[in-house]
């Protein structure tokens, strides 16, 4: 029965979060020791049932025929779980810094305990209504998340957020029913579900579903016109912000929407119609106007989230290539932009930490007061241009390949928009960079006297995701190996 696990590592976070707010801590620090402790012993168990994978299903509540809480560990299940609990104690170690100069902590770090066994609920759901639940249960849990401030910026962030994902969620609950009542199974199956026999003659029926749906789920992966929430969720503490823009919230998204297409739907179905260059379209729109709009933005934070919605875009374009390499390069895509984002998030947290400097414009001379922030940051920013040797070459390659192995006319438009986002990416990025290292020649470098990196706390992260970021980038191979194999079904 070691199914069951499947369901503790997603429990052992709820009830931890829980008795964080509810214990009467004498000591601070007692807290913190608690959470790491809590969250790291979570990403253990996570990483054993990687390493030992059982094979059966694990059902929590049946409630007629096929309508089951149930979850199970499957390739796409692996890559998931797999980035979230790397990630996640890092976070985790960073934000206990970065939340003493913030109120109401016993609060945050419920949700933000919470938010982690939301996620992997997510990860390792077997069927379209145990993910449904626990992609709703993250809106509910990231709310407060959002909010946390209680400022008036932090409440209307926190409403557009939440009217966003409940419109989302209507459409995607459409997509669900399709599913339940026109499927063989409710469980997810790589190729797709859909009884042949009920599509003859509703073709375009299902088509629009799937469009509904798509735009349904693309709401949390900040897709074209429903990203603007994205934005304006910058106002939450950046450790909160590097989670909803670099790994649960947006690549919960994405990673539903790999689900709905090559799981549920399946490409064979979707392939060659007109849903797949409408979705084609959408996608190349968005890569290039969260570009462009990075480009305009002086705030740093809002800065890096138009980045993320065009990144998040470079991932549904493979997966609306809607090929076995196409799913490979966007996964590799998932993976890759979680560090590269989750390390630059975490850079610009550190710096309004430590100065209070929230605009572009106030960052002049900072690289050389914070070496180590700087130098991951600079990192980062060459991962997300794509400059080889490091990760983000590796995936935008994956991406371009799949677009011409595809022999899709229309995906060979989205290699330039992939070129002309690289361009993009390079002016809205570098500019930071040349800011904080090459101020102006008469630049008074007293005015940041009292500028320096944060303590190791904010650090240590930073420097295993840049880590990654390095690694990836020089030996992806065996990564890409395991992606493949899952893309393919063999693994």
């Amino acid at each position: 029965m070691n199914e069951i696990y499947l369901f503790v590592v997603i429990l052992i976070p709820f009830i931890g979060g829980g008795l964080a707010a509810a214990l009467p801590w004498k000591k601070r620090t007692h807290m913190l020791v608690y959470l790491e402790g809590l969250v790291t012993l979570t990403s253990v168990l996570v990483w054993m049932l990687l390493l030992n994978r059982p094979d059966g299903v694990f059902t929590l509540l049946n409630f007629t025929g096929n309508l089951t809480i149930a979850f199970r560990l499957d390739g796409l299940g692996c890559v998931f779980a797999g980035l979230v609990s790397f990630l996640w104690p890092f976070a985790t170690l960073y934000s206990f810094e970065y939340m003493t100069k913030e109120k109401h902590e016993k609060v945050f770090f419920m949700f933000y305990t919470i938010t982690y066994g939301v996620t992997l609920g997510i990860a390792l759901s077997d069927n379209f209504l145990t993910m449904y639940c626990f992609y709703e249960l993250l809106t509910l849990v990231t709310v407060p998340l959002v909010m946390h401030t209680l400022t008036r910026e932090a409440i209307l962030a926190s409403r557009k957020y939440l009217y966003y994902s409940i419109g989302g969620a209507a459409f995607s609950f459409i997509g669900m029913i399709f599913i339940l009542v026109y499927g063989n199974t409710s469980e997810f199956i790589l190729g797709g579900v859909l009884n042949p026999e009920a599509l003859v003659g509703r073709e375009n029926i299902f088509l629009l579903i799937y469009v509904m749906s798509f735009f349904g789920f693309g709401v949390k992966a900040a897709i074209c016109p429903l990203n603007s929430w994205l934005p304006q969720a910058g106002v939450a503490p950046t450790p909160v912000t590097a989670l909803l823009h670099a790994v649960a919230v947006v690549k919960s998204g994405a990673f539903a929407i790999m689900r709905l297409t090559f799981y549920c739907f399946g490409t064979e179905f979707l392939r060659g119609t007109w849903a797949q260059y409408l979705l084609m379209g959408v996608v190349m729109f968005t890569i290039v106007y969260g570009c462009s709009m990075a480009l305009k933005e002086t705030h740093l934070k809002r800065r890096l989230a138009y980045s993320t919605i065009s990144n998040l875009s470079y991932i549904l374009f493979g997966v609306v290539i809607m090929t076995p390499l196409g799913l490979t390069a966007a996964l590799s895509h998932m993976l890759f932009h979680a560090f590269m984002k989750i390390a630059s998030f975490f850079c610009a947290g550190s710096i309004m930490h430590q100065t209070e400097c929230h605009y572009i414009y106030q960052l002049d001379g900072f690289g050389r007061k914070m070496p180590k922030v700087f130098a991951v940051f600079t990192i980062s920013s060459l991962a997300l241009m794509g400059v080889p040797g490091l990760c983000g070459f590796i995936s935008k390659w994956n991406l371009a390949s799949a677009a011409l192995e595809s022999q899709n006319v229309f995906a060979y438009i989205g290699v330039g928009a992939l070129l002309v986002s690289a361009l993009l990416t390079a002016m809205y990025m570098l500019n930071i960079v040349v800011r904080a290292y090459y101020p102006a020649a008469d630049f008074d470098y007293n005015k940041i006297k009292n500028v320096k990196d944060p303590n190791w706390m904010m650090i240590l992260p930073l420097f295993v995701f840049v880590a990654g970021i390095v690694i990836f980038g020089l030996h992806s191979a065996p990564v890409m190996e395991i992606l493949t194999a899952v893309a393919a079904g063999s693994f």
